[in-house]
């Protein structure tokens, strides 16, 4: 990749937060397309600052908590811990699947916080933090239909019709096909999918507004097992997805984490 210091050392820092077990400085070259030595200095860079460790007997580097605690205390510093964690903990217990907020940032649609209402079996629990793909998630879709079909697929072209996640056989694999998802998420007032951002798992979606000019802000979804979130089960949920995600649009003048 071309671009700055500050570019490159982003990326550097993205590259490494894919990995636990770390990376070597050939992979993260590789990845960001920059020469060895580049490379090599960005991560030396980090390690001084504290961001970035390497592994003495593999030599891999890997990302230390620091970052991990900004990021915390960032999100303590919104207040959106003591306004949104107890109502994503309840639609958890009353759904027992995972529950996530994730919030809209220009073009970005990122996981933020949730909740886990599943306590045995079959669990379904992604990293936070990632960007949602918007074209094969139900985050994605309650978005996307927030918006005309033409800005819809002008955001998804943004962001492009690819992942890396393993998709399932229900992932809309062309524009006609998100559009028809799309409108059935308009008809039904929250999204729903099922084997599309993986095979095996579901997802049902609903938006959260500004309460005073109604622009999209964030989504909340309920996720788990597609043996469990079924249609029925689904229907079942929508009123309870439905209530929450008005409760945040509700909280959500209250909380930074919102704009």
């Amino acid at each position: 990749m071309a671009g700055s210091l500050i570019e490159r050392t982003l990326g550097v820092i993205e590259a490494l937060s894919e990995d636990a077990d770390g990376l070597p400085l050939l992979v993260i070259a590789e990845r960001l397309e920059i020469p060895k030595s580049a490379a090599h200095r960005i991560c030396h860079e980090l390690i001084r600052l504290g961001h970035v460790r390497q592994d003495a007997a593999s030599q891999r580097y890997q990302l230390t908590t620091r970052l991990v605690a900004l990021g915390f205390r960032y999100l303590s510093s919104t207040g959106a811990s003591d306004i949104v964690q107890p109502i994503l903990d309840r639609l958890a217990e009353q759904s027992g699947e995972l529950v996530r907020l994730s919030v809209i940032e220009g073009q970005r649609l990122t996981w933020i916080a949730k909740a886990q209402g599943a306590r045995s079996g079959l669990r379904y629990d992604p990293d936070m933090g990632k960007e949602a793909p918007l074209f094969c998630t139900a985050s994605g879709h309650a978005w996307l239909a927030a918006l005309s079909d033409v800005e819809a697929l002008a955001l998804v072209d943004s962001q492009g019709m690819d992942t890396d996640h393993p998709l399932g056989p229900n992932a809309p694999r062309t524009k006609q096909a998100l559009l028809e998802h799309l409108q059935q998420t308009r008809q039904r007032g929250y999204s729903w999918t099922h084997d599309s951002m993986g095979p095996g798992t579901a997802a049902m979606a609903a938006l959260v507004r500004h309460p005073l000019d109604g622009h999209p802000q964030g989504v909340l979804s309920i996720a788990g097992p597609s043996v469990r979130l079924d249609e029925q089960r689904v229907k079942a949920l929508g009123p309870a997805l439905v209530t929450a995600a008005e409760e945040l649009s509700q909280a959500t003048p209250s909380s930074q984490l919102f704009t």
